[in-house]
């Protein structure tokens, strides 16, 4: 009998574990864990698998993250990472979903990309047709459809990108939704196992149930599942999923989403491992059988007994009567299977001009470089730098409520922030220095090495004296020696 091979699960700080070891019911054998830690973790995280012999490591990859692990798997090339580096580029951002359905001619909505703000007002003034509908790229998630928005008119566009900074801008051309509603397909071995419409709440456009959506299990169209079901293969991905429109007026489908990075219900995350299971032990597990449209029964199913619902299996048999529907595959048009494996090729070119990469961005000069100063950045600001993630960025508003920063060295008070993390930000850092002379007491006392007792002795100067003519002025004050100086020259200037 051959060899089982060493299943590791990965982890990442900060991110919710999408598998644990409890969904692998029934592996016989001792299932490791490892952990990438944002602190420059790639040289230890490469030998800690090597250490544990892990020959096959299973987990969702951040978009933060991608390139460092394209790097890490060049290092590991007997590991087999499911999904693939490969399948999972398009859980790095909107353009790579874009580039995907592109290079693989699956169906999506007009959509355009600018790295050049200037071209991009310029289209959306005088091309574009509305309403248009303006996305956050860079991340495989909206979080709950936070960040898509709906611009109406050139004016409502140009106000929201003004506002929220988006770089780039990715727009679309709206779809006129069938139903005001959009569907979510959940695949395992290219074969769909849950799938449901979501629908639009009171007053909202948006079908995200985070925001009042409702949803419903009933009359999924089948060009819905075989869009979705050409995006996995095109993927070679032993799971997927796909967020689908289908047009009211023509009835088409269109892929918005699609990413291995999901949100997946307790019993598929155990309908996954089964399958990775069979797929792994060469056939010593049996493959899992998931009748087509078990979905269709599964929403009948209070949803408070359904999420206490584990390792729910089904397995093939002859069915009574009043079963055959539901356990009898319609047309039996789809049958699990062994997903490919992925190699380079896969990862789509460049395709124009208008839509290109974050890596290849780098290389133009029209790009529009965003400094951000953390006292001011907005939450989507901070997801932008590279290793963010969500409940750092929180920690670091929260931190921002107390605090000012002046120089980013302040952040090393938080247990998550290192020195390297701090170096990968230089450029995407503004000036946070503060004006001397602007500044009053409460924003002084806020400042790293001054406090409330300085503040006040510097407002008081100020008064007395006028402004400050330089920052040598500081050494003038009874209490700010050499050292002191040193520390607040570094945290304040004279304003232009």
């Amino acid at each position: 009998m051959k060899k089982l091979p060493k299943i590791g699960l990965l982890y990442l700080d900060f991110v919710l574990q999408f598998f644990n070891k409890s969904n692998f019911k029934g592996w016989p054998d001792k299932i490791e864990k490892v952990t990438y830690h944002w602190k420059n973790d790639k040289k230890r995280f490469i030998e800690e698998v090597k250490r544990k012999k892990i020959e096959v490591l299973v987990g969702n990859i951040p978009a933060t993250a991608y390139e460092t692990f394209v790097e890490i798997a060049k290092e590991l090339p007997n590991v087999r990472f499911v999904p693939s580096i490969e399948t999972q580029f398009s859980n790095k951002s909107k353009e790579n979903v874009t580039l995907f359905c592109k290079k693989f001619d699956l169906a999506i909505p007009k959509t355009k990309i600018f790295y050049n703000q200037e071209k991009g007002y310029k289209y959306l003034k005088e091309k574009a047709t509305y309403p248009q509908i303006i996305k956050r790229s860079y991340g495989p998630s909206n979080y709950g459809g936070y960040f898509v928005h709906k611009a109406n008119d050139y004016k409502e566009a140009k106000k929201l990108l003004d506002d929220k900074k988006y770089n780039p801008i990715y727009t679309q051309n709206a779809i006129d939704l069938k139903d005001s509603g959009d569907i979510r397909v959940m695949l395992i071995g290219h074969k769909p196992i849950c799938a449901f419409w979501r629908y639009s709440g009171k007053n909202q456009w948006i079908t995200n149930t985070s925001q009042g959506g409702s949803m419903s299990y009933e009359n999924v169209p089948m060009n819905a599942l075989e869009l979705a079901v050409k995006a996995s293969k095109a993927a070679k991905a032993e799971y997927w999923a796909c967020d689908i429109a289908i047009c009211a007026k023509t009835g088409k489908a269109y892929i918005l989403e699609c990413a291995t990075a999901f949100a997946a219900f307790p019993y598929i995350r155990d309908w996954i491992c089964q399958y990775l299971m069979w797929d792994f032990s060469n056939g010593r597990f049996n493959k899992p059988h998931i009748p087509l449209f078990s979905w269709e029964e599964l929403g009948k199913i209070d949803s408070n007994l359904l999420r206490t619902m584990r390792y729910i299996g089904f397995s093939k048999y002859t069915a009574s009567y009043d079963g055959e529907y539901f356990f009898k595959d319609k047309q039996d048009i789809y049958e699990m299977e062994l997903a490919l494996l992925s190699n380079e090729s896969d990862v789509p070119e460049k395709s124009d001009e208008n839509c290109i990469t974050l890596e290849e961005c780098q290389e133009f000069k029209t790009i529009q470089e965003n400094k951000i100063n953390f006292n001011s950045a907005t939450l989507t600001d901070l997801m932008s730098l590279h290793g963010m993630e969500e409940d750092l960025a929180l920690q670091i508003q929260e931190y921002l409520q107390e605090n000012i920063i002046t120089d980013s060295s302040d952040l090393l008070e938080l247990e998550a922030i290192d020195e390297q993390m701090l170096k990968s930000w230089d450029k995407n850092i503004d000036d946070m220095r503060i004006d001397i002379n602007s500044a009053n007491k409460d924003t002084l006392r806020k400042i790293k090495g001054i406090g409330k007792k300085l503040s006040k002795i510097i407002h008081e100067y100020k008064e007395k004296n006028g402004n400050f003519k330089c920052i040598e002025d500081l050494k003038n004050i009874e209490g700010i020696g050499k050292n002191k100086f040193a520390q607040l020259k570094s945290r304040l200037k004279i304003g232009e």
